[in-house]
């Protein structure tokens, strides 16, 4: 089970899990055992997940999310099997948790009077600079 907020937990059998042999350095070690998880979440199948959640996750423009709608997530980075699958589902869990969270809206400002001359300063100073860089005058 994993608990996204106090109101949205997803329950273990929407989640599918393989484990898989690892990929680079490691020896014999990699080549024996099978420590890679490739962890699954289908946002359409899911009935733990709120349908508005689900339109936020298909938005999202991520590489792990497949066109056909999966979380299609790798952890590879330990020697340890269960430590590769608690990384998974921590990735999954971060990324619903933020396509949960509402973004705040921008609200358009006027540049204050201040930042206005420092500007104009900067574009005087710089014009300054480059008429400098003439020829001198004989």
């Amino acid at each position: 089970m994993l608990i996204i907020s106090p109101t949205i937990t997803i329950p273990a059998q929407e989640i599918d899990m393989q484990f898989i042999r690892a990929q680079g350095a490691g020896g014999q070690h990699v080549n024996k055992t099978s420590t890679a998880v490739h962890l699954f979440f289908d946002i359409h199948a899911s009935q733990a997940v709120p349908d508005y959640l689900k339109q936020r996750l298909l938005k999202l423009r991520d590489h792990r999310l497949s066109p056909s709608g999966k979380i299609i997530i790798k952890s590879q980075d330990s020697r340890s099997q269960e430590i590769n699958r608690q990384n998974a589902l921590k990735q999954l869990q971060s990324m619903i948790q933020d396509a949960n969270k509402r973004q705040k809206k921008r609200i358009a400002t006027q540049p204050t009077k201040a930042s206005k001359r420092r500007r104009v300063d900067a574009k005087t100073q710089k014009g300054q600079l480059k008429k400098l860089r003439g020829k001198p005058a004989i």
